[in-house]
């Protein structure tokens, strides 16, 4: 988990190692779908799936709240599309599928579209 340090004392931020953790298990994920050979779906899911890391590590220096959002929202759009890669391995018979994927996916979004929402609540 990440830690974030301020005047000495250190406080998890969620959403920041929630979101490591899942790249991390995306790139692991998507070096099995390489080694069957899987490497379109590898690829884009690759993509999106480590996009929500990078997307939530720009809005924690966002400029102001509505830059703050925006890069939210970005997360959040790269989440749907991570949820739609990892729906079409769950389906093709042909390919691997992680269940800790689609559950660690949920939970994500679940505190990505919780922190969009309370953050345009609080505009």
């Amino acid at each position: 988990m990440t830690n974030v340090t301020i005047i000495g004392v250190d406080r998890e931020n969620i959403v920041v190692s929630r979101s490591i953790d899942f790249a991390l298990d995306i790139i692991a994920f998507c070096e099995v779908l390489e080694s069957q050979r899987k490497f379109v779906i590898a690829n884009q899911l690759l993509k999106s799936g480590t996009s929500i890391c990078a997307n939530i590590h720009e809005a924690q220096n966002a400029e102001s709240r509505a830059d703050f959002i925006h890069k939210i929202k970005i997360a959040a759009k790269e989440l749907e599309e991570t949820k739609y890669w990892l729906l079409l391995c769950e389906k093709a018979t042909s390919y691997p599928f992680d269940e800790k994927l689609k559950f660690k996916v949920n939970e994500l979004g679940l505190i990505v579209f919780k922190i969009l929402s309370t953050s345009k609540a609080n505009r």
